[in-house]
Protein backbone atom coordinates (compact mmCIF):
# COMPACT_ATOMS: atom_id res chain seq x y z
CA UNK A 1 0.00 0.00 0.00
CA UNK A 2 0.88 3.57 -0.80
CA UNK A 3 1.71 6.11 1.85
CA UNK A 4 -1.03 8.78 2.84
CA UNK A 5 -0.99 11.47 0.01
CA UNK A 6 -0.18 15.17 1.29
CA UNK A 7 -3.23 17.22 1.53
CA UNK A 8 -3.60 18.70 -1.56
CA UNK A 9 -1.67 16.66 -3.50
CA UNK A 10 -3.38 13.97 -6.28
CA UNK A 11 -1.89 11.34 -8.31
CA UNK A 12 -2.40 11.38 -12.19
CA UNK A 13 -4.76 8.60 -12.87
CA UNK A 14 -4.97 6.81 -16.18
CA UNK A 15 -7.94 7.61 -17.96
CA UNK A 16 -10.15 5.12 -20.04
CA UNK A 17 -13.82 4.73 -21.29
CA UNK A 18 -16.70 3.87 -19.04
CA UNK A 19 -19.58 1.67 -21.03
CA UNK A 20 -22.74 1.74 -19.23
CA UNK A 21 -25.17 -0.97 -19.53
CA UNK A 22 -28.58 -1.77 -18.39
CA UNK A 23 -26.75 -3.06 -14.95
CA UNK A 24 -23.13 -2.44 -15.39
CA UNK A 25 -20.33 -0.41 -15.03
CA UNK A 26 -17.70 -1.04 -17.18
CA UNK A 27 -14.50 0.51 -16.34
CA UNK A 28 -10.74 1.32 -15.76
CA UNK A 29 -9.25 -0.41 -12.95
CA UNK A 30 -8.67 1.36 -9.20
CA UNK A 31 -6.81 0.04 -5.98
CA UNK A 32 -9.78 -0.89 -4.48
CA UNK A 33 -10.84 -3.79 -6.74
CA UNK A 34 -7.27 -5.33 -5.92
CA UNK A 35 -8.78 -7.23 -2.96
CA UNK A 36 -11.65 -8.16 -4.85
CA UNK A 37 -10.48 -9.34 -8.05
CA UNK A 38 -7.96 -11.47 -5.71
CA UNK A 39 -10.92 -12.57 -3.51
CA UNK A 40 -12.69 -14.01 -7.29
CA UNK A 41 -9.43 -15.64 -8.24
CA UNK A 42 -9.37 -16.85 -4.91
CA UNK A 43 -12.33 -19.12 -5.92
CA UNK A 44 -11.30 -22.74 -6.96
CA UNK A 45 -13.47 -22.42 -10.40
CA UNK A 46 -12.13 -19.12 -11.01
CA UNK A 47 -8.82 -19.89 -10.56
CA UNK A 48 -8.83 -23.13 -12.36
CA UNK A 49 -9.90 -21.25 -15.71
CA UNK A 50 -8.42 -17.53 -15.20
CA UNK A 51 -5.08 -18.02 -13.52
CA UNK A 52 -2.03 -19.08 -15.84
CA UNK A 53 -1.34 -22.18 -13.63
CA UNK A 54 -5.39 -22.99 -13.42
CA UNK A 55 -4.47 -22.61 -9.15
CA UNK A 56 -6.78 -20.21 -7.05
CA UNK A 57 -4.65 -17.39 -5.76
CA UNK A 58 -3.94 -17.79 -1.99
CA UNK A 59 -1.65 -15.10 -1.57
CA UNK A 60 -2.64 -11.28 -1.60
CA UNK A 61 0.72 -10.62 -3.47
CA UNK A 62 -0.14 -13.01 -5.99
CA UNK A 63 -3.48 -11.30 -6.44
CA UNK A 64 -1.90 -7.79 -6.67
CA UNK A 65 0.75 -8.85 -8.96
CA UNK A 66 -2.41 -10.04 -11.23
CA UNK A 67 -4.49 -6.90 -10.75
CA UNK A 68 -1.51 -5.02 -11.86
CA UNK A 69 -1.23 -6.61 -15.24
CA UNK A 70 -4.71 -5.82 -16.02
CA UNK A 71 -4.43 -2.41 -15.25
CA UNK A 72 -0.79 -2.35 -16.43
CA UNK A 73 -2.02 -3.54 -20.02
CA UNK A 74 -4.16 -0.86 -20.53
CA UNK A 75 -1.35 1.78 -19.63
CA UNK A 76 0.90 0.00 -22.21
CA UNK A 77 -1.59 -0.48 -24.57
CA UNK A 78 -4.78 2.15 -24.25
CA UNK A 79 -6.75 -0.83 -23.71
CA UNK A 80 -7.43 -3.85 -21.59
CA UNK A 81 -9.95 -5.43 -19.73
CA UNK A 82 -12.79 -3.55 -18.16
CA UNK A 83 -13.64 -3.68 -14.33
CA UNK A 84 -17.47 -4.76 -13.82
CA UNK A 85 -19.46 -3.50 -11.11
CA UNK A 86 -22.45 -3.98 -10.79
CA UNK A 87 -24.38 -0.15 -11.09
CA UNK A 88 -26.87 -0.16 -8.62
CA UNK A 89 -24.54 -1.24 -5.37
CA UNK A 90 -20.97 -0.40 -7.15
CA UNK A 91 -20.13 -3.80 -6.17
CA UNK A 92 -17.34 -5.21 -7.79
CA UNK A 93 -18.72 -8.08 -10.64
CA UNK A 94 -15.61 -8.85 -12.32
CA UNK A 95 -13.50 -7.98 -15.34
CA UNK A 96 -14.52 -8.47 -19.25
CA UNK A 97 -12.60 -7.27 -22.24
CA UNK A 98 -9.99 -7.07 -24.49
CA UNK A 99 -6.95 -8.63 -24.17
CA UNK A 100 -3.75 -9.19 -26.04
CA UNK A 101 -0.73 -9.79 -24.18
CA UNK A 102 2.58 -10.76 -26.27
CA UNK A 103 2.24 -14.50 -27.03
CA UNK A 104 -1.58 -14.21 -27.55
CA UNK A 105 -3.15 -16.39 -30.47
CA UNK A 106 -5.20 -12.86 -31.31
CA UNK A 107 -7.28 -10.16 -30.25
CA UNK A 108 -9.70 -11.39 -27.46
CA UNK A 109 -12.37 -10.19 -25.74
CA UNK A 110 -12.67 -12.61 -22.69
CA UNK A 111 -14.24 -12.54 -19.18
CA UNK A 112 -14.44 -13.61 -15.47
CA UNK A 113 -17.12 -13.13 -13.32
CA UNK A 114 -16.95 -13.47 -9.64
CA UNK A 115 -18.62 -16.95 -8.13
CA UNK A 116 -21.93 -14.82 -5.96
CA UNK A 117 -22.51 -13.13 -9.45
CA UNK A 118 -22.67 -15.84 -11.93
CA UNK A 119 -25.99 -17.07 -13.75
CA UNK A 120 -27.28 -13.49 -13.35
CA UNK A 121 -26.56 -12.65 -17.31
CA UNK A 122 -24.03 -10.19 -16.50
CA UNK A 123 -20.92 -12.33 -18.19
CA UNK A 124 -23.33 -12.06 -21.35
CA UNK A 125 -24.14 -8.21 -20.85
CA UNK A 126 -20.22 -6.70 -20.41
CA UNK A 127 -18.89 -9.09 -23.35
CA UNK A 128 -21.68 -7.77 -25.42
CA UNK A 129 -20.95 -4.11 -24.12
CA UNK A 130 -16.76 -5.03 -24.91
CA UNK A 131 -17.54 -6.66 -27.92
CA UNK A 132 -19.54 -3.35 -29.47
CA UNK A 133 -16.97 -0.84 -27.90
CA UNK A 134 -13.87 -3.36 -29.83
CA UNK A 135 -15.83 -3.56 -33.24
CA UNK A 136 -16.57 0.54 -32.76
CA UNK A 137 -12.87 0.93 -31.86
CA UNK A 138 -10.41 -1.24 -33.48
CA UNK A 139 -9.87 -1.93 -37.46
CA UNK A 140 -10.40 -6.03 -37.02
CA UNK A 141 -12.68 -8.67 -38.85
CA UNK A 142 -12.71 -11.05 -35.63
CA UNK A 143 -12.06 -11.12 -32.09
CA UNK A 144 -11.41 -14.27 -30.21
CA UNK A 145 -12.40 -16.11 -26.78
CA UNK A 146 -9.87 -18.40 -25.19
CA UNK A 147 -11.95 -20.92 -23.45
CA UNK A 148 -10.63 -23.79 -21.91
CA UNK A 149 -12.92 -27.16 -22.94
CA UNK A 150 -13.97 -27.54 -19.65
CA UNK A 151 -15.58 -24.44 -18.91
CA UNK A 152 -18.73 -25.60 -20.07
CA UNK A 153 -20.32 -21.96 -18.78
CA UNK A 154 -17.91 -19.67 -21.37
CA UNK A 155 -18.68 -21.69 -23.88
CA UNK A 156 -22.26 -21.09 -22.98
CA UNK A 157 -21.95 -17.14 -23.14
CA UNK A 158 -19.43 -17.52 -26.39
CA UNK A 159 -22.57 -19.35 -28.24
CA UNK A 160 -24.95 -16.75 -26.60
CA UNK A 161 -23.10 -14.21 -28.32
CA UNK A 162 -23.09 -15.72 -31.71
CA UNK A 163 -19.13 -16.84 -31.67
CA UNK A 164 -17.88 -20.18 -33.37
CA UNK A 165 -15.75 -22.65 -32.17
CA UNK A 166 -12.67 -22.65 -34.21
CA UNK A 167 -9.07 -24.06 -33.88
CA UNK A 168 -7.28 -25.15 -30.83
CA UNK A 169 -4.40 -23.82 -28.86
CA UNK A 170 -1.81 -24.65 -26.07
CA UNK A 171 -2.78 -22.44 -23.41
CA UNK A 172 -0.03 -22.80 -20.67
CA UNK A 173 0.12 -26.01 -21.25
CA UNK A 174 -2.99 -27.62 -22.20
CA UNK A 175 -5.01 -27.31 -24.78
CA UNK A 176 -8.08 -25.05 -24.93
CA UNK A 177 -10.30 -23.57 -27.94
CA UNK A 178 -10.70 -20.76 -29.97
CA UNK A 179 -14.01 -19.21 -30.27
CA UNK A 180 -14.47 -16.40 -32.83
CA UNK A 181 -16.87 -13.58 -33.22
CA UNK A 182 -16.51 -11.92 -36.45
CA UNK A 183 -17.43 -8.43 -37.68
CA UNK A 184 -19.38 -9.16 -40.32
CA UNK A 185 -22.22 -11.53 -38.09
CA UNK A 186 -21.89 -9.29 -34.70
CA UNK A 187 -22.81 -6.18 -36.60
CA UNK A 188 -25.85 -8.60 -38.87
CA UNK A 189 -27.06 -9.66 -35.71
CA UNK A 190 -30.36 -8.48 -34.32
CA UNK A 191 -29.91 -5.74 -31.95
CA UNK A 192 -29.64 -7.42 -28.18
Amino acid sequence: MIPPLKPGVTLPRPEGPVIETERLILRPWRGTDIEPNTAMLADPLSGRFITADGKPIADAFVGWRNAAIMSGHWVLHGVGMFVVEEKSTGTFVGRVGPWFPPGWPAFEVGWGIASEFRGKGYALEAARAALNWSFATFDLDEIIHTIDRENTASQAVARRLGAEKGREHDLFGHVADIWVTRRDKWQARPAN
